[in-house]
């Protein structure tokens, strides 16, 4: 009797902890599903940054090419 008492207080012991486990697991799952929309976020951000830039670049160089032509004397 006292061995079977013994196994049935660690399978208890066991299952309290695979019952921790899942909790846990839950709690990460939610954490990377978090952490995941916030990383896709800032890759949105960056993406749209750098259109934003490309625009910028070309808005420049045509600048830069008006000043440029508009600064040469004809000779």
């Amino acid at each position: 009797m006292n061995t079977e008492h013994r196994m049935l207080n660690t399978l208890e012991s066991i299952q309290a902890d695979m019952v921790r486990m899942v909790d846990r697991m839950s709690d990460v799952t939610v954490d990377m599903r978090a952490t995941r929309q916030h990383v896709a976020g800032l890759v949105a951000v960056q993406d749209h940054d750098h259109v934003e830039l490309a625009q910028i670049k070309l808005r420049l160089d045509r600048i830069e090419r008006r000043l440029g032509s508009a600064g040469e004397t004809p000779d």
